[in-house]
């Protein structure tokens, strides 16, 4: 899924003429009033069907992380309007800082090209969710020869041993093109085995926190044991042959974790 935070005065009306010009499945986000709700009323979620068919939710157990999860694997973009904090591509109008990267910044909404935006997005690093790895892996052709799906999940750990200073972030850098072309072409190579069907990779680049994910491994296969060697070696191949470049930051110091290799 491709997504763009648009922060500043004008912002929805920027969100929803981008929105406008894209092709494929479009799910906006912003925020809206409560519309007189008393707080001592409302539960842990509260769900409501409206007079076109349509769901809105609400809950305080759903953080921001967890609506981009969850509209993932159905949606090809979404765009956010409201939302200053958020670690995506932004586009700011004003001076507002924010700690996504900033594609563009300008004085006004009006000075905008909605459709320039909304070529640039396809362009992006897409969002990408376990669960919609897995969605893509189901929709192979051989799918219906498979009986497992196996995967793996890296992610950020705050100490190797317990008297590590503790890890805040990682930051990961590649080379553009090369890291991709590199994982497609092992993918390809291990869709050759026999019995297995699909293999997908996605690797996170920019800042990850603490506790965050950073690589998915998806394997469709014809049966279980194939499907984890192919994730092991997967992974393996991956940290051993992809150009990505890993800095990471602990309380008391930062280093690029190649120079310590």
């Amino acid at each position: 899924m491709q997504t763009l935070s648009i922060v500043g005065p004008g912002a929805a009306d920027v969100r929803d003429d981008v929105a406008a010009r894209l092709h494929g499945r479009v799910a906006t986000v912003g925020r809206t009033e409560t519309n007189g709700i008393d707080d001592a009323t409302v539960v842990d979620g509260r769900f409501e069907l409206a007079d076109d068919g349509g769901w809105t939710a609400a809950g305080d157990d759903r953080s921001f992380g967890d609506l981009l999860d969850d509209i993932a694997p159905d949606y090809e973009y979404a765009v956010i309007s409201g939302f200053s904090k958020l670690r995506l591509p932004t586009v700011v109008i004003g001076d507002e800082e924010v700690p996504g990267d900033v594609l563009r910044r300008v004085e006004d909404a009006s000075d905008f090209d909605p459709d320039a935006l909304a070529a640039e997005l396809d362009a992006l690093d897409p969002y990408v969710t376990l669960e919609s790895l897995v969605e893509e892996a189901k929709q192979s052709p051989l799918a219906e020869r498979s009986g497992a799906i196996a995967t793996f999940t890296g992610r950020v750990r705050a100490k190797d041993a317990e008297d590590d200073s503790p890890t805040t972030h990682l930051k990961f850098e590649k080379y553009e093109g090369v890291a991709e072309q590199r994982m497609a072409d092992i993918a390809a190579e291990l869709e050759e085995r026999d019995g297995v069907f699909e293999v997908l990779f996605h690797h996170r680049t920019g800042v990850v926190v603490d506790g965050e994910d950073i690589v998915f491994v998806v394997v469709l296969a014809g049966h279980r044991r194939e499907a984890f060697r192919t994730v092991e070696d997967g992974i393996d191949r991956l940290k051993d042959e992809v150009p990505l470049f890993k800095k990471e930051t602990t309380e008391d110091e930062e280093f690029w974790v190649h120079d310590r290799a």
